[in-house]
């Protein structure tokens, strides 16, 4: 029987966004958005480096208008000449061509929204559409009613055609800043703000958002243009999957080969967000779906990137740091395993790319931790067993004596670095003993 379940990733162009590439089997890139004012440079810069710094390889700055655009060659200099080059996005919204065309100078990316580029007010027909939707939300089944409005507010082919065509005028000088500067494109469509055009068709539904994307990668490609990624977001991990999975294969249908980058937006803060964004976006990484990713928290953008590693960690696509098995602990259980784990932790926890299990009893440990580099078990007598993988190497050794047996033997495995000075430090004064 074939019990790998695991999908192969997807097959995306690589698109360069400064020093990181995304796609093309290159490692799942992080991302995070600062939170400052743009014209408040000098505090941009401080969070751009605190992001880089806590491992975010992309960031992103927003720019309502031009005059925010030109901050964001002053902020570059500065992040450059404070601390090095970090790849930079720009966030452009309403009426973004101009903006976008002076924002492609100073950054290395740059991220439309459709539903907002070309902005226009939604008008009576998007209005009249969303009040009969709501009132059939509110009943029971399905009204048929909301159909015949829609086909009675249609857009005609011609009346399509023009505003496409608005788009296209619109887009070109962005394309054409975008090639000049060697900057990339993220064509990042949200659930929440879709043009008046893809309502009217499509609803408020992931298909509006997919064709909304497509239309702008048809006109990149078009004009020559395919160092572009996609995002297609929505606060409802439901539709951002579902939204997702059908760009997947749209796109495969228009033989584009775009790399995707995933979010929950708007997820709050706390421990649900958390979990929200995991939902969404591990589930599509597990699918194969997916070359960069944001957790979007209501909070200091810096906590966004641990859960970001973590998610990709937890998947088995890319190691940061030690991987930890432990059993949930039982009457078997032979030592204070919550205790134990924490000390094994910070004695281990600057290494990187080791899986390490600690594990209460003989019964079910060796086991369940048969994939650990190293295991850590309880045997009777106050007593452990150390494993490297599924060999006993010691045994019998005194439970107090055990983390340091454990770190002697990654010392004779040549796997043992020191951990860095601004751990230590932090562990010594823990402890009251940094002069």
């Amino acid at each position: 029987m074939n019990l790998d379940v695991t999908y192969p990733r997807r097959k995306t162009r690589p698109v360069r966004v400064g020093s990181i590439t995304m796609g093309g089997g290159h490692p799942i890139v992080v991302q995070s958005m600062i939170t400052e004012e743009t014209r408040n440079i000098d505090a941009c810069v401080e969070q751009i480096i605190a992001l880089h710094q806590a491992g975010c390889e992309i960031v992103r700055v927003t720019t309502p208008t031009l005059q925010e655009a030109e901050c964001v060659g002053e902020i570059r200099a500065k992040v450059i000449e404070r601390y090095r080059a970090v790849p930079l996005t720009a966030d452009v919204h309403h009426q973004g061509s101009p903006i976008a065309v002076e924002a492609a100078k100073h950054v290395d990316e740059v991220r439309l929204n459709p539903g907002l580029f070309v902005f226009k007010r939604h008008g009576t027909r998007a209005q009249e559409v969303e009040s009969e939707e709501k009132i059939d939300l509110r009943g029971s089944g399905t009204d048929p009613d909301v159909d015949t409005l829609r086909a009675e507010l249609a857009y005609t082919d011609q009346e399509w055609q023009e505003e496409l065509e608005e788009v296209e005028e619109c887009l070109v000088p962005v394309i054409e800043a975008c090639k000049a500067h060697g900057c990339a494109m993220r064509i990042g469509v949200n659930h929440g703000s879709l043009s008046e055009r893809m309502l009217v068709t499509y609803g408020d539904t992931p298909a509006g958002m997919v064709e909304s994307a497509i239309e702008y990668c048809r006109i990149c490609r078009k004009h020559g243009y395919e160092a572009i990624n996609i995002s297609a977001k929505a606060s409802r991990v439901q539709i951002m999957v579902a939204a997702n999975r059908l760009l997947v294969r749209r796109l495969d249908e228009e033989g584009m080969d775009y790399p995707l980058h995933l979010g929950v937006t708007e997820a709050g803060d706390g421990e649900y967000a958390r979990i929200k964004s995991t939902a969404g976006i591990a589930t599509l990484l597990m699918e194969g779906i997916g070359d960069t990713i944001r957790v979007s928290l209501a909070e200091d953008p810096v906590h966004e990137i641990p859960v970001c590693y973590d998610i990709l960690q937890s998947l088995g696509l890319r190691k940061t740091k030690v991987e930890y098995i432990a059993c949930p602990s039982c009457g078997r259980t032979k030592f204070n395993l919550p205790t134990v784990l924490r000390e094994v932790r910070e004695a281990t926890k600057h290494l990187v790319g080791l899986d390490i299990a600690v594990m209460g009893c003989i019964v079910n440990g060796p086991g369940e931790m048969a994939d650990a580099d190293y295991g850590y078990v309880g045997a009777a007598g106050g007593k452990i067993t150390l494993y490297r993988k599924k060999d006993v190497v010691r045994h019998g050794i005194p439970q107090e004596q055990g983390v340091a047996a454990l770190v002697d033997l990654l010392k004779a495995d040549g796997l043992w670095t020191e951990p860095p000075m601004a751990d230590l430090r932090r562990e010594l004064t823990a402890l009251n003993v940094v002069p």
